[in-house]
């Protein structure tokens, strides 16, 4: 009796020939994401040292400690403060302001004109965040640039605003520091988002009398929310993992308590002093305020397909 040869059909075909394709893609996130997260939840619940070969299971005594130890000022409540105040004090401003250069952008006629602004927003995209700090600490410097702008615009001389000693200040300035470097890449990602808005549209509202105001609320916005979710998300996780400026900045003699975010803490913690536990403890948490800020944004957007 012959063998009966079973026959798949093309939709079969294609998926088993994608999901071969995802394979070495879901391989490489499982060793270099999945399992680093996984282990560094076991390593939390261990006293593991840097320099000892032995650790031993804790259970979430790392967890307690990081909750109720005030570690001379330098506690995990410290950082959390640190660094909700630099994130929504950067990707707020950051995601506003990149869609308005956008927008201003996609106004100039020429393309030339296009390019060119385009490539001077996205340059400091290129740069090393160290680099980036480096430069801003020059500027920062009570005869830089900045203290000398500050004072003409103020109408003050001679007056030092303390960018890198006061603690408000300093604050300040890593802010200004990160948006700097950043807001080029986002004004590139609602360039490519607004570019993907079909040009009759806005040529059917002229017709009808729309302003641009209105059309600007009413078309370019509903229509750019996919893109604002996804730029928000994207701002709001990269000032979540902000380090070298801040690294920078305290490694150049700035004051560590005020910009001491929770990456700066983990490194502290777990490279200087060799408590990897507590400093893997650190980094769960912060994963878990990553995923529940990203899950948030996505509850709250409801960001629907876009149909033109």
């Amino acid at each position: 009796m012959a063998k009966k040869i079973k026959r798949y059909s093309i939709e079969q075909q294609q998926a088993r020939w994608g999901f071969l394709f995802t394979v070495p893609c879901l391989v490489f996130f499982a060793v270099f994401s999945f399992y680093p997260i996984f282990n560094a939840f076991i390593t939390s619940l261990t006293n593991r040292q840097a320099i000892a070969r032995t650790s031993k299971f804790v259970g979430l005594a790392n967890y307690i400690y990081l909750f109720t130890k005030d570690n001379g000022g330098f506690s995990l409540f410290n950082s959390l403060r640190a660094t909700v105040v630099f994130t929504f004090g950067t990707f707020v401003p950051m995601v506003i302001i990149s869609l308005i250069i956008a927008v201003l952008l996609m106004q100039l006629r020429l393309s030339s004109q296009k390019g060119f602004f385009q490539i001077s927003f996205y340059m400091p995209a290129v740069l090393s965040s160290v680099v980036a700090a480096s430069i801003w600490m020059i500027l920062f410097d009570p005869r830089g640039l900045v203290n000398q702008v500050s004072n003409m615009v103020l109408f003050t001389q001679g007056v030092d605003y303390q960018w890198l000693t006061s603690d408000n200040m300093l604050q300040v300035s890593t802010m200004i520091v990160y948006f700097w470097k950043y807001i080029g890449y986002f004004v590139i990602l609602f360039i490519t988002g607004l570019a993907s808005i079909p040009p009759t549209l806005y040529e059917a509202a002229t017709v009808d009398g729309s302003t641009k105001w209105h059309t600007f609320f009413h078309i370019t916005l509903p229509l750019l929310k996919p893109t604002i979710v996804l730029v928000s998300i994207m701002a709001m996780l990269q000032c979540l993992k902000t380090f070298s400026t801040q690294y920078m900045f305290v490694q150049n003699g700035a004051a560590r308590q005020p910009i001491d975010v929770i990456t700066m803490n983990i490194y502290n913690t777990g490279i200087r002093n060799g408590k990897l536990g507590r400093a893997s403890a650190m980094s769960i948490i912060l994963f878990l305020i990553m995923l529940l800020l990203t899950y948030l944004q996505f509850k709250l957007s409801k960001t629907d397909d876009v149909e033109y």
